[in-house]
C-alpha cells in the first residue's frame, strides 16, 4: 500500500514538473515573440522617422534647382536617384519624380465644373496609344463631374456603382489620389498597370512638362504625331544623345518633328508638383514614404504623405 502511495506521489510530482515546464516554455516563447514584435515596431517607427527626415534632402535639391534654372529636365540633380545611404541600423534611399511629366486627369474639368473638351480629347488619345479602350474616358468623366447623369454610352454614375457587391457612389469631384481610379468602371488592375505610369491626380490644372514627359504622353499630344517624331523630340532633349533640354516651349513647338502641327494641350518646360519616394530599412523594420510636394517661386511645401508597408528595397532582390 505504501509503495502504491509512493508511486502515485511520484507520478503526481512528475506531472506537476511537466506542467510547470510546459508553462515556462510557453511563457518564454511568448516573451520572445513579444520582444521581437516590440523590436519590429521600434525599427519600423525609426525607419519612418528617417523617411520623414529624408524630405529635407528633397527640399534642398528642389529649392536650389528653382534658383539655378527656370526649366526642369531629367539631366538635373533632382532627377538623380539618391543611392543607399547608411544610417544607424540600416540604410536610406530615395528619388524625386516630376508629376507634371504625366497627364493630370483632373484637367478633364475646369474649376467651374465644366468639361474641358481639349483635355478630354487628349486623354482619349493617350488611352489609344496605350492600347486601352477610349471608352474608359467617359467613365472617368462621370466620376469627376458634379452631376449624376451618366454620359452615353460608356459613362457610369450611382446607378452603376450601387449594383456592385459592395455598393458605393460615384465621387462626383476631382480625384485626390490616382489610386481612386480602381473604383471607376472599367479601370481594372490590368488597366491600371498600363495607365498609372503616365497619369497623375493633382488638385489644380497643370501643364505637361515636355522635358520630363514619358514618350507615350508626348505621342498623345496630337493625332498626327508619329513615333519617329517622338524619338526626335526625346533625342533633342536627351543629354546622352548630345541634346539639350528645352528651355522654353517656343523652341519645342518650333521643332521639325512638330512642323505644321498645332498643339492645343498646354505644355511647358518647368514643373511645380513633385513626388518624393523614400525607402528605409532599419533592422527588421522597413518603410516607404511618398511625399507630394508643391513648389512655388519662393516656397516649397509638403502637401501630403502616404506611408506604405514593406517593399522590396535595392539589394534585396
Amino acid at each position: 500500500m505504501k509503495n502504491r502511495q509512493k508511486g502515485v506521489a511520484l507520478v503526481t510530482a512528475l506531472l506537476v514538473v511537466s506542467l510547470a515546464t510546459v508553462a515556462a516554455v510557453a511563457m518564454a516563447a511568448r516573451f520572445q515573440v513579444d520582444m521581437r514584435r516590440t523590436g519590429n515596431l521600434l525599427n519600423g517607427e525609426q525607419a519612418y522617422a528617417y523617411a520623414v527626415s529624408a524630405e529635407s534632402w528633397a527640399y534642398v535639391i528642389l529649392r536650389r534647382d528653382r534658383k539655378e534654372t527656370q526649366h526642369d529636365s531629367l539631366d538635373e540633380d533632382w532627377s538623380t536617384a539618391l543611392p543607399p545611404i547608411p544610417v544607424e541600423g540600416g540604410f536610406v534611399n530615395g528619388r524625386i519624380e516630376d508629376l507634371q511629366g504625366r497627364f493630370n486627369v483632373n484637367n478633364l474639368f475646369s474649376a467651374g465644373g465644366e468639361v474641358n473638351t481639349i483635355q478630354l480629347d487628349y486623354y482619349k488619345r493617350l488611352l489609344e496609344v496605350l492600347d486601352l479602350e477610349p471608352a474608359l474616358a467617359p467613365a472617368l468623366q462621370d466620376w469627376i463631374d458634379p452631376d449624376i447623369n451618366a454620359t452615353f454610352p460608356d459613362g457610369a454614375e450611382d446607378d452603376e456603382y450601387l449594383l456592385a457587391d459592395l455598393p458605393y457612389r460615384a465621387a462626383n469631384r476631382p480625384l485626390v489620389d490616382i489610386s481612386e481610379l480602381r473604383l471607376v468602371k472599367g479601370y481594372t488592375p490590368e488597366v491600371l498597370v498600363v495607365l498609372e505610369p503616365h497619369v497623375t491626380a493633382l488638385p489644380v490644372s497643370t501643364s505637361i512638362n515636355i522635358n520630363t514627359a514619358t514618350p507615350l504622353v508626348l505621342l498623345a499630344l496630337h493625332a498626327d504625331i508619329e513615333e519617329s517624331d517622338v524619338e526626335q523630340l526625346i533625342e533633342a532633349r536627351d543629354e546622352e544623345a548630345d541634346g539639350e533640354p528645352f528651355t522654353d516651349k517656343k523652341a519645342f513647338l518650333a521643332h521639325d518633328a512638330l512642323a505644321g502641327l498645332e498643339l492645343l494641350v498646354d505644355v511647358d518646360v518647368n514643373s511645380d508638383w513633385f513626388n518624393v519616394q523614400t525607402d528605409v530599412s532599419v533592422g527588421r523594420g522597413q518603410a516607404r514614404l511618398e511625399s507630394r510636394m508643391v513648389r512655388g517661386e519662393n516656397t516649397l511645401q509638403v502637401v501630403s504623405r502616404v506611408r506604405t508597408g514593406k517593399r522590396i528595397l535595392p539589394g534585396e532582390e
